[in-house]
């Protein structure tokens, strides 16, 4: 610990004002002394002698007069093997360990270890004595679960380095060094398999950044064929509560084509967290056949804990995907959400009597979301090898009002826009994402005029059904009648997905296309009706098929069965020329 001191004149909240003499940084790190506990603070403004410090924890106690010690470092994480698997609150203490040590009531000022310190990993070296490297390269791997984690050039190590020398294989703890590096100017530098990264500071430790093309499957239709995400790409979940926000980052955190999933529960209710961090150990891994927290970190600061946090959450999750991201893997960041995150950037704008924007947000509230998702990305590592950290938020607005600042603010920086309405999640329709309401960028491994048409019929269905609510069905003519019909189908059998059944709650991309392919030419066909009624009962008797038809294995026995009862049903009422 630095001997650099301050004295508090003030308190406000979680908010220090704090006289010093001599130097410190903007965001260092303070610890506010009360008795024999140290309350972990961040520098958030410097005027002159005079520093404001953010507390991560309950001020309670504190009194003007009392010491905080600065320690000359910035707010930082660990990086190293042992980070999956792991709960974390927004600080990186290991949360199950602090309940072990503390019971369930944790007291103030507890600091733990964010990695195990004891316990050995098998390193096996890939550089030799002599060998050029930078900050990021490999210098060798240790197993971590099902993957190979590498041991890297600590990030800031700057320019050519040369390896002095390396460790042979074998078990070694985190702390024990492995490796020594020489820099341009002679300096020596020791590298153990951990080392500490501010967690503000982005991860620039690779070529360059690509452009996201590659589609990230997540295996849930309405995403992948309508709003698809890329791998490195950037969306967004805005919605009410109760909208399914929470289930529908679940279900993509087990299908998606990546990884690592990092869950950052940035001011969500305790309950959801709870039931978040009971349920991941005991999901399976649709891809090992293993626990699914085996690829997985839950960084878990609740609404019930202090406020502070959920800034420092948010940047910790992000610090540790883009590690993660370093090793050519591809990274999922799912926030949740944001809109706590924002407050509490409110909550502390006020309190340093900031002049507000609108709805009292920091005028800054824009360059700070849009700093959080450029954060993602692919990028080209000097080994030529490509990783990815893609990052989803959810937005929680009031009232579901999309048009308050935090929703407003995300959609000016994601790419993809999920909204979710409460209309649908009440007439039972999930994932409840509005198909007319939202929008990608990005392209969807669907052809464009497949998806085009369907869009088209939604579209028109949902102008027939506003029509019929008011002259009623008897008052809409035939013709109209089919087209609302057909746009119901499409509702119902593809952008509804049963998130219990272990067929239908993920759909590979080889089906999505084959299915969509299908509707396409129902969606293009004529029928012949004598009337509304005979049109309904076709379309209810064609979706109970499909919907049964979904359900089924692809390209099983029962699924090429029940797509010639689909044909044969079509070719019964098309008007053939």
């Amino acid at each position: 610990m630095n001997q650099q001191t301050g004295t508090i004149i003030g308190i406000s909240g979680n908010m220090l004002t704090v006289t010093f003499e001599g130097t410190i940084t903007q965001n260092e790190v303070g610890y506010a002394v009360h008795g024999d506990a140290h309350l972990k603070s961040e520098v958030i403004r410097i005027q002159g002698n005079k520093a404001f410090l953010q507390v991560f924890e309950s001020t309670k106690g504190l009194k003007v007069g009392d010491t905080v010690e600065f320690s000359d470092e910035l707010l930082s994480v660990q990086l190293g093997p042992g980070l999956l698997t792991q709960i974390y609150d927004g600080l990186q203490n290991p949360l199950p360990e602090l309940a072990e040590a503390h019971g369930f009531f944790l007291p103030r000022g507890v600091i733990l270890d964010a990695l195990s310190k004891g316990r050995k990993w098998h390193f096996t070296p890939l550089v030799q004595k002599g060998d050029k490297v930078r900050k990021g390269y490999y210098l060798g791997w240790v197993p971590e679960t099902q993957f190979k984690h590498y041991i890297m050039v600590p990030y800031y190590l700057e320019g050519e380095l040369t390896v002095e020398s390396i460790r042979k294989e074998g078990d070694y703890t985190i702390r024990e060094i492995i490796a020594t590096v020489k820099d341009e100017k002679g300096q020596m530098h020791d590298v153990s398999m951990y080392f500490e990264w501010p967690v503000k500071l982005p991860v620039k430790a690779y070529k360059h950044k690509i452009l996201p093309t590659q589609p990230l499957v997540t295996k849930a239709r309405i995403i992948d064929t309508f709003f698809p995400v890329a791998k490195g790409g950037t969306y967004c979940i805005p919605g009410p509560f109760g909208a399914g926000k929470t289930v529908l980052q679940q279900i993509t955190s087990r299908y998606a084509d990546v990884d690592i999933v990092i869950i950052a529960a940035c001011g969500e209710r305790a309950g959801e967290i709870v039931e978040t961090m009971r349920e991941f150990p005991e999901l399976i891994d649709p891809r090992t056949g293993k626990s699914l927290m085996e690829r997985t970190i839950i960084i878990a600061n609740t609404s019930s804990m202090p406020v502070a946090a959920r800034e420092a959450s948010v940047y910790t999750a992000t610090t540790l995907g883009e590690y993660y991201r370093q090793m050519g893997l591809d990274v999922l960041l799912l926030a949740d959400s944001t809109s706590r995150w924002a407050q509490a950037m409110r909550e502390l704008s006020g309190r340093l009597e900031e002049i507000p924007g609108e709805e009292a947000f920091p005028a800054y509230l824009e360059s700070r979301i849009a700093e959080f998702y450029e954060r993602a990305g692919m990028v080209e590592l000097y080994n030529d090898e490509k990783g990815s950290l893609t990052i989803g938020g959810t937005v929680s607005p009031a009232g579901g009002n999309f048009e308050e600042p935090v929703t407003q603010a995300t959609l000016k920086v994601v790419s993809a826009f999920h909204g979710l309405s409460r209309e649908r999640s009440n007439a039972r329709r999930y994932p409840a994402i509005h198909p007319l309401e939202s929008w990608s960028k990005y392209e969807s491994f669907v052809l464009y005029d497949t998806v085009q048409k369907a869009r088209d019929f939604l579209k028109k269905g949902s102008d027939v059904h506003q029509m019929m609510m008011v002259v009623g069905e008897e008052g809409t003519s035939l013709e109209d009648f089919i087209i609302y019909l057909k746009s119901e189908f499409i509702d119902a059998v593809y952008l509804q997905q049963n998130a219990f059944d272990p067929v239908d709650a993920a759909t590979n991309p080889e089906r999505q296309k084959y299915v969509m392919n299908q509707i396409y030419e129902i969606l293009g066909s004529e029928f012949q009706f004598s009337d509304n009624e005979e049109a309904r009962t076709f379309f209810y008797d064609l979706r109970q098929k499909f919907i049964d038809w979904n359900y089924s294995e692809w390209k099983s026995d029962e699924f090429n069965s029940q797509e010639k009862s689909i044909k044969k049903l079509i070719e019964g009422k098309k008007k053939h020329a």
